[in-house]
C-alpha cells in the first residue's frame, strides 16, 4: 500500500498517515460562507483537498473514505446581503450554495460524500452548548452563551499562541459580560428581523465556531483522521473547534491530523478590490479562462506556499493542457504512475506529480513512430488522478479544423520558393500567430496549432 506522508499542523512536523481506521477514512474540511460568488483565494482550499480526497480513495478505495464540507448558511454577512436585495435568506444561501458548487465543478472538484448546512444541525449545536455548560465549560451572560477559554490547559496550542498574544494580536470583541476578552460566543439572541431558533437561552442563534464542532461530530464521530482549511482559519475558528470539542466529550481526540492551506496572491500582491485585482472564479470562467487552466494554475504550487496567480502562469498552462489533450486524444485512461501517486503521497507534492508529467509527454512526443499505447494510457490516467484531462472538464480546447490554412499557407510557401518573394507567406504567419495559433513548418508540410489566447475570429478572411 502507498505510504501517505502529511504535515500535521498540530505538531509541526511531517509523518506517516495513519487512519483511525482504514476501512472508514474520516476528512472534515471548513466550508464557505454563502452570502456571494468564491473568490480565488476561496478555491485554493477546495482543490488541495480534493486532491487529498482523491489520494485517499487511490490508496484506500473510493467505498471507505468519507469527506465532508459544510456550508455555513446563517451569518451576519448573509443577512446583510439579504436586506440589501429585498430578498428571503433562504433564497440568498440556496442560490449562492449552487453558485459555488457550479463553479467549483467546474475546477474539477468532486463533490464531497456530505455537505451539510448550519441550519440543518442547529439542534445538534443547541445540544452541544448545553453539555457544555453543565461541565462547566461555558456559561450564559445576557441572554449569550460564552466558551470558557481559561477552562481549556491547551487553548492556543495548535497556533502555538499564549492566550496573552492572541489577545494583542486579535480583534477580541469588547462585551460587559464576557469573564475574559478571549471568551468567544457559542450562542446569542436574535435581533428583531434575524433568523433565531428556540433554545434554553431564549431566541437566538449560534455562534459561527460550533457549527463545525457539532456538524463533524454527527456526521465523523468525536475522533476523525483529518481536518483542514486554510491558514487564516487556524485561529481563532479551528482554535475552538478544538477547545469546545474537546470539552464536550471528555477523551475524544477530535482530528488526529490538521491541515492549512497557504493563501493566494494574484501577480505578487494580496488579493482585494482596492488594488483592483480581485476577482471571482465565476469572473474567471466568464473571461474564456478554462477551469481546468485554473486547476493547473493551482496544483503547480506545493500547498503550504503561497501560490501566485498570474497571467504567465494562466498562458502556459493552457498551452500545457492543449498539447496535453492533443498528445492523448486518442488514449484510454490505465492505472497511475506509481512516481506521480507518490510524489502526490509526499505531503500533496502536486508540483513534483506536474513535473512527472511533464516528462512523460516529452518521452511520448519524442517517439512519435512509436507505439505509446501504454505510456498514453498511464498518462492520461495520471492527469486524471490529479483531476486534470477529465471529460468532464473538456471541451474548452476543441480541436479546430486549421486544414483550409495549413493548405493556403503550403501553396503560398511553394510559390514563395518560386518567386523568393515571402512577404505573403509572412504577412500569413503573422496573422495566424496574433489569432493564438502555432505555426509549425518543416520540410514535411506546415502544421497548425491552437495556442494559448486562441481566437477563432481572428481568423476570419485570412481563408
Amino acid at each position: 500500500m502507498v505510504e501517505i506522508k502529511l504535515h500535521n499542523t498540530a505538531t509541526r512536523s511531517k509523518g506517516v498517515f495513519t487512519p483511525i481506521d482504514p476501512d472508514n477514512v474520516r476528512m472534515y474540511v471548513c466550508g464557505p460562507t454563502v452570502y456571494d460568488r468564491a473568490h480565488l483565494g476561496n478555491a485554493r482550499p477546495v482543490v488541495v483537498f480534493d486532491v487529498l480526497y482523491r489520494l485517499l480513495r487511490e490508496v484506500y478505495g473510493a467505498d471507505h473514505v468519507t469527506y465532508v464540507r459544510n456550508f455555513t448558511d446563517v451569518d451576519d454577512k448573509i443577512i446583510e446581503r439579504a436586506n440589501r436585495d429585498g430578498k428571503p435568506i433562504d433564497q440568498i444561501t440556496s442560490e449562492t450554495t449552487q453558485w459555488y458548487l457550479d463553479d467549483m465543478a467546474a475546477l474539477g472538484a468532486l463533490e464531497p460524500n456530505q455537505m451539510p448546512r448550519a441550519t440543518q444541525h442547529i439542534g445538534d449545536m443547541v445540544t452541544m452548548i448545553a453539555g457544555l455548560i453543565e461541565a462547566g465549560h461555558a456559561y450564559e451572560a445576557e441572554g449569550h452563551v460564552l466558551f470558557a477559554v481559561e477552562s481549556y490547559d491547551d487553548y492556543g496550542k495548535l497556533s502555538g499562541r499564549s492566550v496573552d498574544d492572541m489577545i494583542a494580536g486579535a480583534r477580541v470583541e469588547v462585551a460587559p459580560y464576557k469573564r475574559n476578552p478571549m471568551d468567544f460566543v457559542l450562542w446569542k439572541p436574535a435581533k428583531d428581523g434575524e433568523p433565531g431558533w428556540d433554545s434554553p437561552w431564549g431566541r437566538g442563534r449560534p455562534g459561527w465556531h460550533i457549527e463545525c464542532s457539532a456538524m463533524s461530530y454527527e456526521l465523523l464521530g468525536e475522533t476523525f483522521d483529518i481536518h483542514g482549511g486554510g491558514n487564516d482559519l487556524m485561529f481563532p475558528h479551528h482554535e475552538n473547534e478544538i477547545a469546545q470539542s474537546k470539552c464536550a466529550r471528555a477523551g475524544a481526540g477530535f482530528a488526529n491530523v490538521w491541515l492549512h492551506n497557504e493563501m493566494l496572491q494574484v501577480e505578487g500582491k494580496k488579493m482585494s478590490k482596492s488594488l483592483g485585482n480581485f476577482f471571482t472564479v465565476h469572473d474567471l470562467l466568464e473571461q474564456g479562462v478554462p477551469g481546468e487552466v485554473i486547476r493547473f494554475v493551482f496544483l503547480g504550487t506545493h500547498y503550504r506556499k503561497p501560490m501566485d496567480w498570474t497571467e504567465k502562469k494562466r498562458e502556459e498552462a493552457e498551452a500545457t493542457l492543449r498539447g496535453w489533450r492533443r498528445l492523448l486524444a486518442d488514449a484510454e485512461p490505465m492505472g497511475a504512475d506509481t512516481d506521480v501517486v507518490a510524489s502526490v503521497a509526499d505531503d500533496l507534492n502536486t508540483a513534483g506529480a506536474l513535473t512527472r508529467l511533464h516528462a512523460m509527454a516529452k518521452e511520448i512526443a519524442a517517439n512519435p513512430q512509436k507505439d505509446c499505447f501504454y505510456e498514453k494510457g498511464v498518462m492520461l490516467g495520471s492527469a486524471r488522478f490529479l483531476g486534470l484531462l477529465t471529460d468532464e472538464l473538456g471541451g474548452w480546447d476543441a480541436t479546430v479544423d486549421l486544414s483550409a490554412f495549413a493548405s493556403k499557407l503550403t501553396d503560398l510557401r511553394a510559390s514563395a520558393m518560386e518567386t523568393k518573394d515571402f512577404s505573403q507567406v509572412d504577412a500569413m504567419k503573422t496573422a495566424l500567430t496574433e489569432a493564438g495559433v502555432e505555426v509549425r513548418m518543416s520540410k514535411a508540410g506546415v502544421d497548425l496549432v491552437p495556442g494559448a489566447g486562441f481566437d477563432a475570429a481572428k481568423l476570419e478572411g485570412l481563408k
